[in-house]
């Protein structure tokens, strides 16, 4: 059965920016996720993510970390990870939950 966006945000769930306590979806940091099938029923997967600032010096630690939690997902073939800027990230894109964990509202 092929992934869908939210298998593969649910696998995001686990990963986690090490300066911040919330998962990197609660932050709002995955923008799009792409699913392409590929032969034998696999699928490769590309994730758009941002992170809190651009000169974040864990941005290639977060990076390693989606791809190799994407990668681990049964039927993926290969996982890349995109770093975009636009639009920047900002409080805002934060769940409800990231606000509640981290005491804001």
């Amino acid at each position: 059965m092929p992934l869908t966006e939210d298998d593969v945000r649910n696998a995001l769930r686990q990963c986690y920016d090490p300066e911040i306590p919330v998962n990197i979806v609660d932050l709002g940091l995955i923008y799009d996720i792409h699913l392409d099938s590929v032969p034998d029923n696999q699928q490769d997967v590309a994730v758009e993510m941002t992170l809190t600032a651009e000169g974040c010096p864990e941005h290639v630690n977060i990076s390693a970390q989606v791809k190799a939690r994407v990668e681990q997902l049964p039927g993926v073939r290969h996982a890349i990870v995109n770093i975009v800027w636009n639009p920047p990230w900002t409080p805002e894109r934060l769940s409800a939950d990231a606000r509640k964990q981290l005491g804001i509202d």
